[in-house]
């Protein structure tokens, strides 16, 4: 059994839909980030971070409980566990690797960012809703351009994919039309309707 602790953000809902997808079997923590509950103390003690998701498997290396935080390390951690969509071939991993870290270091801060200036700032700042606004389009760009010679990130279906769906999903909070975006429409609305996604993308409920 997995305890995940999270909350409804697309980096939250990368764990939820991988242990979905990998059938594993975990109880969910709901983490409220609007009343702070990532800075309570029993959370912190978990993730010192103070950030979602973190997860704590019962049954983990040598049988015995282990603590993870940062959700590209769960994802890699739960697809070594579960024998999923992590290839084993280092050509074909590595493949994997890159298109997670470029949501990692690229898709989530960015878009992360045009989300908090357009929606969530205490006052409209032009350059920073412009400058985020490019850089989320440029984004958008790089991914079409990816998904038209592939039909997932990596080739097959992936933790790239798992990690970069939750954030895609948010498209029109970053004001995007993936009509725009033809491969990326294509990939996104296939992704959308996995019942591991379905359900993962629900938790918290």
């Amino acid at each position: 059994m997995i305890d995940l602790y999270t909350w409804g953000t697309p980096n939250g809902r990368k764990a939820s839909i991988m242990l979905e997808e990998c059938a594993l079997p975990y109880t969910v923590h709901a983490i409220n980030i609007g009343k702070g509950d990532q800075s309570k103390a029993d959370f912190v003690a978990i993730n010192p971070n103070s950030k979602i998701p973190a997860i704590v498997d019962r049954e983990g290396p040598a049988g015995k409980p282990y603590t993870l935080f940062e959700s590209g390390a769960i994802l890699l951690y739960l697809a070594e566990k579960a024998g999923k969509f992590l290839p084993q071939p280092t050509g074909a991993r590595y493949q994997v690797v890159q298109w997670l870290m470029f949501q990692m270091g690229g898709v989530g801060p960015i878009f992360g960012q045009v989300h908090h200036f357009l929606r969530a700032a205490k006052e409209q700042i032009p350059y920073a809703i412009e400058r985020y606004s490019k850089e989320t389009q440029r984004l958008y760009a790089v991914l079409d351009a990816r998904l038209a010679e592939s039909e997932y990130l990596a080739g097959e279906y992936s933790v790239a994919d798992i990690a970069t769906y939750p954030w895609t999903a948010r498209h029109e909070w970053h004001r995007t039309d993936l009509a725009a975006f033809p491969n990326v429409k294509r990939w996104y609305d296939a992704i959308g309707k996995r019942p591991a996604v379905v359900k993962g993308m629900q938790v918290p409920s």
